[in-house]
């Protein structure tokens, strides 16, 4: 099935063919106490104490909430507000490594997969303080524990990698094949379903091959070759492609019977449940024009961005942006002692020449958004509204919806802000909403 509207643009995948490379142990880390969608973490540690590797730093502060952990063993120099990702300071962890890396006594093996039962692995993932490695960044475990009114019959492995320039999925596919799958028989499990489908955009033909090589003979797993197409692997048009079920506006995957996971995300959960290791670390992308070696690399969280940069020969001296993230939805970053952490899939270093600049020009009603928003949005109406305050308006016009993928702004010809207009218009029509329901 092919989804309406969505973009082609230039893919630039120049890391496909580069292996993970890890990197060695840092000087310093800094690691965000809030780290995904909903509650951050509550406080274990203090400064002054010293840690160990995989020792949790904060505890689950209820269902919606995981914990983060330490990177390596080593001291806590600080407990403060820090520069954070998403672009203003927020509580993190300051840890200076000992450099003997030692792991935390208490990370055992949880157990076979295949022998265990559901609730243990939810307990195991969300102890590893797994979260949705797409971006996301959603507690795994939550995704794991439909309600008993939405039966699940399809888990979908989310390989198709649709941003731009991104590459780390594909790196995983083709290097952690058998581990990939394991994880989505892990999580089938727990589901309780007997099929599982993984959608890879056809573009990755190599990653395919290796996971249909590597599949166990008592998993039912299909492997779907996708149209290379953004957004492709946003949830609802991944589920309509592979299944033709499509998600109703303003519900979850599960209204329709599906759980979508990533492909890292499944590696996490097997890692989590076979080793009893928590997510310290993950696979990224480090690319783009303004970088002097684009590469794959494997980094803990909390890894400096500047020493990230640093390892790959730094960046050159036209660079005019470095984003977390893709192009397309990506966030732009503006310190460099910003730290990676869990939902980081990507550093993308453009050079001035490359950087779209969105002149803010009216809107001349040529309808190229209207045609190419995957969500059958109006975006030039939503752009309007937000400019003239009418926030309310915007919910009419079903900004909720709004998956802030930027196909509209790729295609106005005015350059006009759309994404920017919509960020702003869903955070003043929630408030709204709040304020009306008391």
């Amino acid at each position: 099935m092919k989804f309406r509207g969505g973009i082609h643009p230039q893919y630039n995948k120049i890391t496909a063919d580069l292996s993970v490379e890890a990197l060695p142990l840092m000087e310093k880390y800094v690691v965000p106490v809030a780290q995904h969608l909903g509650a951050p973490g509550k406080l274990l540690v203090a400064k002054g104490d010293e840690v160990f590797k995989g020792q949790p730093l904060t505890e689950a502060a209820g269902f919606v909430s995981v914990p983060v952990h330490a990177p390596t063993s080593g001291k806590i120099k600080a407990i403060k507000n820090l520069p954070h990702p998403i672009g203003i300071p927020m509580q993190a962890i300051e840890i200076t490594p000992d450099e003997q890396d030692t792991l935390w006594d208490e990370i055992k093996p949880v157990g076979n997969w295949r022998e265990l039962d559901p609730a243990t692995m939810k307990s195991a993932i969300q102890n590893a303080g797994v979260v949705g490695m797409g971006g996301a960044t959603f507690p795994t475990h939550v995704k794991l524990s439909p309600p008993e009114d939405k039966p699940i019959d399809y888990l979908i492995l989310n390989g198709a990698e649709c941003e731009p320039y991104l590459t780390a999925d594909h790196r995983v596919m083709l290097e952690q094949p058998a581990d990939v799958l394991e994880g989505v028989g892990l999580m089938m499990r727990i589901l309780g379903v007997k099929k599982a489908v993984v959608g890879i955009e056809n573009n990755k033909p190599d990653a395919c091959k290796a996971l249909q090589d590597n599949c166990p003979e008592d998993l039912d797993i299909d492997f779907v070759m996708l149209e290379t197409k953004y957004p492709q692997g946003s949830e609802k048009h991944l589920i309509y492609a592979l299944t033709g079920r499509a998600v109703p506006p303003g519900k979850l995957p599960m209204e329709v019977g599906c759980v979508v996971q990533n492909v890292g995300t499944a590696v996490a959960c097997l890692e989590a449940v076979r080793d009893g290791m928590p997510m310290i670390s993950r696979v990224a992308t480090v690319t783009g024009s303004g970088i002097n070696r684009p590469t794959n690399i494997n980094f803990r969280v909390g890894t400096l961005l500047s020493d990230i940069l640093a390892f790959c020969d730094g960046v050159n001296p036209e660079t005019g942006k470095v984003i977390f993230g893709g192009p397309m939805m990506g966030i732009g970053q503006f310190d460099m002692s910003v730290p990676a952490i869990k939902g980081t899939s990507g550093i993308l270093c453009l050079q001035n020449d490359e950087i779209a600049q969105f002149e803010g020009g009216p809107c001349i009603r040529c309808g190229n958004c209207v045609e190419t928003c995957p969500m059958g949005l109006v975006p030039s109406i939503l752009g309007l509204l937000s400019e003239r305050f009418e926030f309310t308006e915007m919910g009419d016009n079903h900004i909720a919806d709004c998956i802030e993928c930027g196909s509209c702004a790729y295609v106005c010809p005015s350059h006009r802000p759309l994404v920017q207009l919509f960020k702003r218009g869903k955070v003043e029509w929630r408030v709204i909403q709040e304020k009306q329901n008391g």
